[in-house]
């Protein structure tokens, strides 16, 4: 029976076959919208494992189509505790499941700090033993880019190449709003190492992330890590 991941996002929806030895297939990824066509593309299986972070409508349109594809249906959800791995939140509630699920992915490869760049940039450490220290939230450069629009039109949503010092405007934006997000990230990481007394390794996923890749210390790439975390948490939880 085969078994399939499925990464529900603001924009997108990113699935992959798992493999029997909890290895994950290509991925495919969907963009969403207000129609129905997005779920035409969906694959048929045996099991499916969901995670989401979408708004409620999105989601359960979503599970209303896999369920008509799939015999066993899976939501997943943050936990405080599972395998090395142990949260810093009080209310696992409060933390998004693709944060919970990245972490889960990298948890037991030492020290890391694991940053996501889709809507929103977040930042969460965690400690050579699998305990989350925290994080931090922001906004991405794409969705700064798009709430400047919305309060100044005259300002271009998007376009420009990152400068040090921009000569226009549209470079200055992309330069203000990259750079914004790479001071965090290397402010996080010099906060990391003063808390445990190493460098962790710095864990980027996402799909905003591309973009900062070349401006960024050295670091370990992994654009489908919720994928990757559902399949360790169906290793932990189902097989």
């Amino acid at each position: 029976m085969s078994t399939w991941l499925f990464d529900l996002g603001n924009t997108r929806l990113k699935c992959a076959p798992l493999h029997a030895d909890g290895g994950i297939g290509e991925t495919v990824a969907i963009t969403h919208d207000d129609g129905t066509e997005w779920l035409d593309a969906l694959p048929s299986g045996g099991v499916a494992c969901i995670a989401s972070v979408a708004s409620d409508a999105r989601r359960a349109a979503l599970f209303d189509a896999l369920c008509a594809r799939f015999t066993r249906l899976h939501r997943v959800r943050t936990e405080r505790v599972l395998g090395p791995l142990r949260i810093a939140y009080d209310n696992p509630a409060h933390l998004g499941v693709d944060r919970f699920l990245s972490m889960l992915g990298q948890c037991g490869e030492g020290p890391a700090l694991v940053v996501g760049v889709g809507t929103a940039l977040t930042l969460d450490l965690l400690d050579g033993d699998g305990l989350h220290r925290g994080g931090r939230i922001a906004p991405s450069p794409r969705t700064m880019r798009e709430a400047l629009h919305a309060r100044a039109v005259q300002l271009p949503i998007d376009g420009g190449v990152y400068a040090e010092f921009a000569d226009d405007t549209d470079h200055a934006l992309a330069s203000g709003c990259e750079g914004a997000a790479l001071a965090l990230v290397e402010r996080s990481l010099e906060a990391a190492r003063s808390l445990l007394g190493v460098v962790p390794m710095l864990c980027l996923h996402g799909g905003g992330a591309a973009a900062l890749r070349d401006r960024l210390p050295a670091h370990r790439w992994q654009p489908d890590a919720v994928l990757h975390g559902l399949a360790r948490w169906h290793a932990l939880r189902i097989a």
